[in-house]
């Protein structure tokens, strides 16, 4: 091993270390769930936002907190509502009467980690209020763009569709979100522990992250992210990528498969996953692990498809065991 791949696997297994022990100081407040909370250090390694479908009381807004002061940033939290304006997420410019001057309000999303709870019970015209800040990380007020703090994730919830009073996410919005997870109820053992944890620091209605300390300091997690953008990959897996995003593209399952975009943010998340992971490198498990968080939400199923009732997550399992994967 030459010198400069040594430093780069020690690197890994330093960020490594220290990423563990975000995931323990996370786990005093936030018990069990150890897929989300990866998908939700994932995302952030990887610049991106996590859209998290489930119903309500899973605990996903105490991760978040919990996810803020673990590594010392700032969270906050909107409930989208069907009388949710733009405005009250981007901020507005405001006339000071006393002095005549006009003056910048920037809205809740100037935050690390911006909660949008119930994504889709807010109208399409307010979900767009974040299409910018998702993409360009700013947010333009009266023409004058301001640039969001850093790191910034959105992590936005929602509930299953069958349920009243919800708008389903527009294509453009879905395709923002780098992952999307469904989070099950918790196992019975998890429950008992979280209810217990809960209730040991008093009547349980407060969510209470006191005991999350914070490891990271200023500018050490942005470097941390910076690493997992030199997690070396191979061409084979570039190639892997792109192939099994480009099956979804050629199924006759799925109407409209996922674009370019659904490859790159393969590939990125691989990136993150390795150095979670403690390696330097990424590995094809990487990409097959990822696959359906990274692409089902990006697709369109048939006609057919949606009635014989076969989901996305399915389908996507079944194209990742029919692409081949690269041997080394």
């Amino acid at each position: 091993m030459s010198d400069e791949n040594y430093q780069a696997a020690a690197a890994a297994e330093s960020a490594a270390e220290t990423l563990c022990a975000v995931r323990a100081e996370i786990a005093k407040a936030f018990v069990g769930q150890r897929e989300l909370v990866d998908h939700a250090l994932i995302t952030l390694l990887a610049g991106g936002h996590l859209l998290v479908e489930g119903v309500p009381g899973l605990g996903k807004t105490l991760l978040v907190r919990s996810l803020a002061q673990a590594i010392g940033g700032e969270s906050k939290r909107v409930q989208f509502t069907p009388d949710l304006m733009p405005s009250d997420i981007t901020g507005n410019i405001m006339l000071d009467t006393r002095s005549g001057q006009f003056t910048t309000r920037k809205g809740p999303v100037f935050t690390n980690l911006f909660i949008a709870d119930e994504i889709n019970r807010a109208p399409a015209k307010t979900q767009a209020a974040l299409f910018e800040a998702m993409q360009e990380f700013q947010v333009t007020l009266d023409g004058e763009g301001h640039s969001l703090p850093e790191p910034f994730m959105v992590l936005a919830t929602q509930n299953p569709f069958e349920h009243e009073g919800t708008y389903p996410l527009p294509d453009a919005q879905k395709d923002r979100f780098l992952m999307k997870i469904v989070v099950p109820y918790p196992g019975a053992d998890e429950e008992k522990a979280m209810v217990a944890q809960v209730l040991a620091g008093g009547a349980g209605a407060v969510l209470d992250v006191a005991a999350v300390k914070t490891v990271l300091k200023s500018g050490e997690f942005a470097a941390i992210r910076d690493l997992a953008s030199t997690i070396r990959l191979d061409p084979v897996i570039i190639d892997y990528a792109v192939r099994l995003t480009a099956a979804t593209r050629e199924s006759p399952a799925i109407q409209t498969g996922a674009g370019p975009r659904g490859s790159l943010a393969l590939v990125r998340c691989a990136r993150a996953r390795a150095l979670l992971e403690g390696r330097d490198f990424v590995i094809p498990d990487d990409i097959q692990i990822l696959a359906v968080p990274v692409l089902a939400h990006r697709l369109t199923l048939s006609a057919e498809s949606e009635l014989e009732g076969q989901g996305e997550d399915r389908i996507i399992r079944d194209l990742v065991s029919l692409t081949e994967a690269p041997r080394t």
